[in-house]
């Protein structure tokens, strides 16, 4: 049982088989003093840069393992790391997965009495009434609850910053706090084969050069699983880059602890009250350094949120290829792509105030997806002036629930530049497969959408999209499966869906 442990350069840590290091309990809300006397590191003052990450990602000191500023290090073996006493982020006055600063979807919803559209109040409802469902959810074990921002609480399993020549390898991950792994400026980077069965995220690779993850298994129902970031946390814009994802299992469909105990055992959502799943791969939120030359290959998504590739922040978001994924009981968009326009970052970095950044060079191939949420559809978006750039999409089959209704063929969808950006932000989408807006140089070929029960909505809806390839298109005809809307160059061959025809 421990509290922090400081790494060094030059220094192997491995756990033998059997072996488990356990975060002692962190000081209660209402204590001055810790467990038997002790306590984790406090916080490094981080102030300057507090308001542009939620607290967890400015800090790396208030950890069960950490180090800053060291090289030639590796934590490897088959044992367990158990973060049993550490904060997962919250505390008195603020809601279960409330991310602090900025607006968080996870957090309260607005009052829906005070919303003016009927679609959009009773969306706030909906919003409101699964905010109330969060607040009574058990789900995470019989831990007490920390306050991350109390002096003497970790909230971290294993955090770095401003590091290289890491290796981390072989060993699992139980309840890590709010990042099971937070690693930030973190250079020639290798994780391999790691467990990860956790109540937030559960590898956060923030503003890093050079990493290779491979063979990891993550379990986060409450957060993200592995996620790509490029912060300001370092208080500079810095890219997050030349990265490789393959051969992973993403979830958040299992109760905590259950899959490194080989029980499996899924959430029963009428007696959690829960709402998540979230355990997807994801670039962002975090993005004002952007990300470039990324590659995702042969992962597999199950019980949670899709592939979600976004920019906010002034970012780019470029060279990215995906291929070789499967998913399954996806509870949000496959697919998820957005260029935003938060800015959470400090005016004169990157001139904040006017660039909008960019999303640009995404392939997207060789994608299964099985029994997936119909209200959103995959969601491709840019801004007004700001339109995503070159994308393809090919040999993807999409078998979705189905049941949209005419209805929600007429939505307009809002822009809501500067929300933050999640899967369901924008609401239910007029197109029960692909909905693009802002889109110049599209393709996509052999492509099929197929509902499970009969939806109303067209399959494919563009909206500003100029310049694009529909090809080998397999969809029902039955509402027309496309609905070109203010978009220009438009060519649709060869597919089952619809006649060729041109829009000039």
């Amino acid at each position: 049982m421990c509290f922090s442990i400081r790494l060094k350069s030059k220094v192997h840590l491995h756990l033998t088989q059997g072996a488990t290091i356990i975060a002692a309990d962190s000081p209660k809300l209402n204590e001055t003093t810790g467990y038997m006397g002790g306590t984790y590191d406090l916080a490094e003052p981080n102030t300057a840069w507090d308001g542009y990450q939620d607290y967890g990602h400015n800090h790396w000191h208030n950890s069960l393992i950490w180090g800053e500023d060291i090289s030639d290090v590796s934590i490897t073996g088959p044992g367990l790391i158990w973060g049993k006493g550490l904060s997962y982020g919250i505390g008195p006055g603020r809601a279960p997965n409330s991310q602090g600063s900025g607006t968080h979807p996870m957090g309260a919803p607005e009052n829906p009495k005070e919303v003016q559209d009927a679609a959009a109040r009773a969306e706030a409802a909906a919003r409101a009434a699964a905010f109330a469902a969060r607040q009574r959810r058990p789900g995470r074990g019989d831990y007490t609850v920390f306050q991350a921002e109390q002096a003497g609480v970790g909230n971290k399993a294993i955090a770095m910053k401003n590091c290289r020549n890491v290796i981390f390898r072989d060993f699992s991950i139980l309840k890590g706090g709010h990042f099971g792994l937070l690693l930030t400026g973190v250079d020639n980077l290798t994780i391999d084969n790691l467990k990860i069965d956790t109540d937030r995220d559960g590898m956060d690779i923030d503003c890093c050069r050079n990493v290779r993850v491979s063979n990891c298994t993550v379990n986060s129902p409450w957060d993200d699983g592995i996620c790509p970031k490029s912060s300001f946390a370092l208080g500079y814009n810095r890219a997050t880059e030349n990265v490789t994802i393959t051969n992973c299992y993403v979830t958040g469909a299992y109760r905590l602890g259950t899959v490194l105990d080989g029980t499996w055992k899924k959430f029963n959502m009428e007696e959690d009250h829960r709402v998540g799943g979230t355990g997807r791969i994801k670039c962002g939120t975090e993005s004002n350094g952007g990300f470039k030359n990324i590659t995702i290959s042969n992962c597999v998504f199950d019980g949670c949120h899709g592939l979600a590739l976004e920019t906010v922040d002034g970012a780019l978001l470029e060279d990215i290829a995906v291929s070789n994924i499967t998913m399954r009981d996806i509870i949000s968009c496959p697919i998820y792509l957005r260029l935003g326009a938060r800015l959470r970052g400090p005016k004169g970095t990157g001139d904040q105030s006017t660039v909008m950044g960019t999303l640009q060079r995404v392939l997207i191939s060789n994608l299964t997806c099985y029994h997936s949420a119909a209200k959103f559809g995959s969601n491709i978006t840019g801004l007004p002036g700001y339109n995503v750039k070159d994308l393809k999409i090919a040999d993807v089959y999409v078998q979705h629930v189905g049941g949209g209704t005419s209805e929600q063929a007429k939505v307009v969808v809002p822009e809501k530049e500067n929300s933050y950006p999640d899967p369901g932000s924008l609401g239910t989408l007029p197109a029960h497969g692909f909905y693009f807006r802002h889109v110049d140089r599209l393709e996509m070929s052999h492509v099929e959408v197929q509902p499970a029960t009969a939806d109303a909505r067209p399959c494919i809806y563009t909206d500003d999209v100029h310049r694009a390839d529909f090809f080998a298109i397999t969809a029902p005809s039955s509402p027309a499966a496309f609905s070109f809307n203010n978009s220009t160059d438009i060519r649709v061959r060869m597919s089952r869906a619809a006649e060729d025809s041109t829009l000039a």
